[in-house]
């Protein structure tokens, strides 16, 4: 992407990393939920087609794979369903696969239904519309994530819904696949997934899904912001499926687990902290649990600040941090949803961000803070 009136000094960027990967984790199987860069020039609109800056977003996933993270593509933190539209999340898993593949970097793309135009309906066309989405991402050689979808959270007349529209899945995946749960607090209209809004019902039929198809499911992606909820589903899940965390409250104990075992992790505050969090998940790979612990814990504040209600907006300020680390040359987002979080809250995100030096260029990230405040703030700094 160029153009003519972009100054010199919005190119800069954070020294190029090697396009490869380093070893994978020997201890956790970690993958970041990662963002995509929206193009800046494009002529569009925040209910208008996306518009991506592709060569600033397979960038982003290669930072990634250098630091031996997985990526988890086209999810919530895509902006799937809020400015990513199917068009777009299928040529991004299809354009990230492939890169994926070129560098033996792990991946996971989400599978769902967001193809379909009408808010409402039927569960036949769900079902069709799941089956395209899982041929296509099986099709690119990536492994399939289950996402939770707002067709069938409205279709669905009961708990029998999910199971047979589940299994009906899992049966036709050529692979183990993530099913995800992503809480109402990431999505509203996910309200009562699993067929009820009583949480231990929800876990009883989700559960009952995977007690039926084990082989077929690798691991279960569990966003619902409550630790201990995840700890009792953990230990009820069957032997070989893992729990992927989502919790971006509770991450580093989750993940360094218990005496009963631990979580994995798909997060999407991982997408900011790559740098930070591969060094931490080394230390728990060499068996130091405690600095492991003593390394990811100080992030829990910034992740706090970024997932804080509205939870869903979160996107907004890992797309910040992003631009002042240099990854991407501007601060706008697919959707418009750069404008979803207040100067205030975006300052202080850079404050917590900085605190735990993950700018490559301090002097760059400043720089850049100031310049936003000042548009955003009419000239005050």
């Amino acid at each position: 992407m160029t153009d003519p009136l972009r100054a010199e000094s919005d190119t800069v960027r954070a020294p190029a990393e090697p396009p490869n990967r380093a070893a994978p984790f020997v201890s956790r199987t970690v993958f970041a939920a990662a963002h995509v860069v929206a193009d800046p020039f494009a002529d569009t609109t925040p209910d208008g087609p996306a518009a991506i800056d592709w060569d600033a977003t397979l960038a982003f996933r290669h930072h990634l794979w250098s630091h031996g993270l997985g990526v988890a593509e086209a999810m919530d933190t895509a902006q799937r369903g809020m400015g990513l539209d199917w068009a777009s999340a299928s040529e991004l898993i299809l354009r990230s696969a492939a890169e994926a593949a070129a560098v033996g970097g792990r991946i996971a793309c989400g599978v769902g239904t967001d193809q379909l135009a009408a808010p409402s309906a039927s569960l036949a066309d769900i079902k069709a519309a799941y089956e395209e989405q899982l041929s296509l991402v099986e099709g690119a050689g990536a492994q399939a994530i289950v996402m939770a979808s707002r067709h069938l959270a409205g279709a669905a007349e009961s708990p029998a819904s999910y199971v047979e529209m589940y299994g009906h899945l899992l049966r036709q995946a050529a692979q183990p696949v993530i099913l995800h749960w992503l809480g109402p607090m990431f999505d509203p209209a996910l309200e009562g997934y699993w067929g009820s809004s009583e949480l231990d019902t929800a876990t009883d039929t989700f559960l009952q899904i995977i007690a039926e198809h084990p082989d077929k499911v690798d691991g279960v992606k569990v966003s619902l912001l409550d630790a201990d909820r995840e700890i009792q589903l953990r230990r009820r899940l069957p032997v070989g499926v893992r729990c992927y965390t989502g919790d971006d409250f509770h991450y580093p104990e989750l993940i360094a687990g218990d005496e009963h075992g631990h979580s994995d992790a798909l997060l999407g505050i991982f997408d900011p902290l790559a740098p930070l969090a591969a060094d931490a998940l080394r230390l728990l790979d060499s068996g130091d649990t405690a600095a492991f612990r003593k390394r990811l814990d100080p992030t829990v504040t910034l992740s706090r600040h970024l997932f804080q209600t509205p939870t869903r907006y979160y996107k907004t300020g890992v797309v910040l941090l992003a631009w002042l680390a240099g990854h991407q040359s501007h601060f706008t987002m697919v959707g418009g949803l750069q404008s979803a979080r207040s100067l205030p809250h975006l300052k202080r995100a850079y404050e917590l961000a900085d605190s735990l030096g993950l700018f490559p260029d301090p002097e760059l990230a400043e720089s850049r803070m100031r310049q936003l405040a000042s548009v955003l703030g009419g000239g005050s700094a």
